[in-house]
């Protein structure tokens, strides 16, 4: 084991992340970054429509281009030593496939189309779908959304499916069967060549896809074609079969072998999630709450199956056996917009930089060009700066995150955020304020609702960019959920996860847990609860509650 290394890869909303990881003590030896060019120039996507769209280009090329730059950095004695590769994603982000497992968006006469695409975890064009699918279930006696959370969200695998099925009649023509990006990035590396060969991971299929045990696999045909006759037949063309993280989904194959510069003797595993595989990266406990927070959140918690018997957690992400660590059921919650509510506040204050500052009279176009880089790019930790000299008051301005609808509790994309209490002292420090309140407001609804189905939430594991960079907002969380939360040390924890499934898949540990204890980095700080604070936050996280239940009201009248 002195010898051996893994690959952790790490799919965001922006980028791709792959590291290389000495798997006897877990040190990052090597990493690389790729930018999805294609994403970042805003293609294929339409925000006032909901529709976010990646094309796989982006995902192939940044694939190739980060494990190669990991492998130059690390030399040829390491790169001789890569024993295992494993992938995270965003989810649920599938993609319309052909019978041979190739994406539409990569034959011909589809390269363009965005529902041709992966359709990416925020994109909320299915709201009509996921509605209906919550509708249909209603009506059986069997409860096929039980293990969901009881409410199935449009940002799930049946609800974009169905949406690019009735939207697109060239695509639905064309798609023999629908898959995850975490699911198709293996069967790619492994040079998969039809479908059959497919292996599905049940963090995708258990969270997303209604797979579960108790309905024998799949729900019945008979299911989905009362939501739409253009299901019906579709489950033969998906999967029977499901396997855990710490499974093999094959060797690499000759194809990326040379693409990449390494041996075909390398183990691929099985993908799953990125919160899934972060939440073992960050080394979560049973019953402690892992939250990856960055564009959203993904809050992951885990228990012992035996002790969750016959519990059912109401309007959660899902509970799923084996979808973190195999042998414990894993439970998925979140939120929509985290950092992406200080992002969208920011782009609001950067608009006169943007829209004004080019056509100036008083600078170059290339000096304006500057000027509106830096200081949008400082913009965020000015805000937080001033912001956290502001101490919490009853009655100050209170918001609602919902900028991108509600993910837990109770899925509902449809949902707005709401912004009230202002007054002509509400400048953008006490403004932004509120905004990052609201996102630690949603994060402490989300305990509520576990500790109320009787789950307990015993502590708190911050991960992601946010935990990592915002000492301002990480103090707020521990006072708003009066509850000490601590910070991995991991930069990538994801991707680190990723590298521990890789040697679990190895072989190199028999348990996934033996991996965590060994490569884990341990934690770097903890943010402890002012009581004066928490005190405050309580009054006004009912606030909070009253607010966003009129702003429901709005939303549904």
């Amino acid at each position: 084991m002195n010898s051996s290394y893994v690959i952790g890869v790490d799919y965001g909303t922006d980028s791709v992340r792959s590291i290389i990881v000495d798997v006897k003590d877990g040190q990052e030896v090597a990493s690389a970054v790729f930018y999805y060019p294609r994403w970042k120039d805003g293609l294929y996507c339409n925000a006032a429509q909901s529709r976010f769209r990646q094309h796989p280009d982006d995902y192939v090329e940044g694939l190739e281009t980060t494990i190669r730059q990991c492998l130059q950095q690390a030399g040829a004695t390491v790169a001789s030593h890569i024993r295992a590769i494993s992938v995270d994603t965003t989810g649920s982000t599938p993609v319309a496939v052909d019978e041979t497992g190739t994406p539409l968006a990569l034959t011909p006469g589809f390269r363009d189309n965005p529902n041709a695409m992966f359709v990416l975890w925020k994109d909320h064009t299915a709201l009509k779908e996921a509605a209906e699918i919550n509708a249909t279930a209603a009506t059986f006696e069997e409860n096929y959304l039980r293990f969901v959370g009881g409410i199935y969200s449009s940002e799930w695998f049946w609800a974009k499916l169905l949406h690019i099925l009735r939207t697109d009649e060239a695509v639905r023509n064309a798609t023999y069967s629908w898959v995850e990006h975490c699911d198709w990035i293996p069967f790619l590396l492994c040079g998969g060549k039809h479908l059959r060969e497919l292996k599905r991971g049940i963090c995708s299929a258990g969270h997303k896809a209604l797979f579960a045990e108790e309905f024998g696999g799949l729900p019945p045909d008979a299911f989905f074609t009362a939501i739409d006759p253009l299901l019906k037949g579709f489950t033969q063309r998906l999967f029977t079969r499901t396997y855990t993280s710490g499974e093999a989904a094959g060797h690499l194959c000759p194809e990326w072998a040379e693409r990449l510069g390494l041996p075909t003797s390398v183990v691929i595993g099985i993908g799953a999630f990125d919160a899934h595989m972060g939440a073992v990266g960050g080394q979560i406990e049973p019953y402690h709450l892992s939250k990856v927070m960055g564009t959203s959140t993904c809050d992951m918690l885990v228990a012992p199956l035996d002790e969750m018997k016959h519990t059912l957690v109401k309007g959660i992400c899902g509970q799923v056996p084996g979808s973190v660590i195999p042998g414990m059921m894993g439970m998925e919650a979140g939120q929509s917009a985290f950092g992406d509510a200080y992002a969208w506040f920011s782009n609001v204050l950067a608009w006169p930089l943007q829209q004004l500052l080019p056509s100036s009279s008083l600078i170059d176009a290339a000096t304006a060009e500057k000027l509106c880089k830096e200081t949008s790019g400082r913009l965020l930790t000015e805000l937080a700066r001033q912001a956290a000299q502001i101490a919490p008051e009853e009655h100050s301005e209170l918001s609602i995150d919902w900028l991108n609808g509600r993910r837990t509790p109770d899925a509902d994309q449809s949902l707005k955020g709401t912004l009230t209490g202002l007054n002509l002292a509400s400048d953008a420090p006490r403004i932004f304020r509120t905004v990052a309140e609201s996102t630690c407001f949603g994060a402490k609804a989300i305990v509520e609702r576990f500790e109320r189905e009787g789950v307990p939430v015993k502590g708190l594991i911050g991960i992601g960019g946010v935990a990592k960079k915002s000492a301002f907002i990480m103090q707020m969380m521990a006072d708003v959920m009066n509850m000490p939360i601590r910070i991995h040390r991991s930069e990538q924890t994801c991707a680190l996860g990723a590298a521990m499934f890789a040697a679990t898949a190895a072989g190199l540990f028999a348990r996934v847990e033996d991996a965590m204890e060994t490569m884990g980095q341990g934690f770097e700080v903890t943010y402890e609860p002012d009581i004066h604070r928490a005190g405050i936050y309580e009054n006004r996280y009912r606030k909070y509650k009253a607010l966003g239940a009129f702003t429901a009201k709005l939303t549904i009248d």
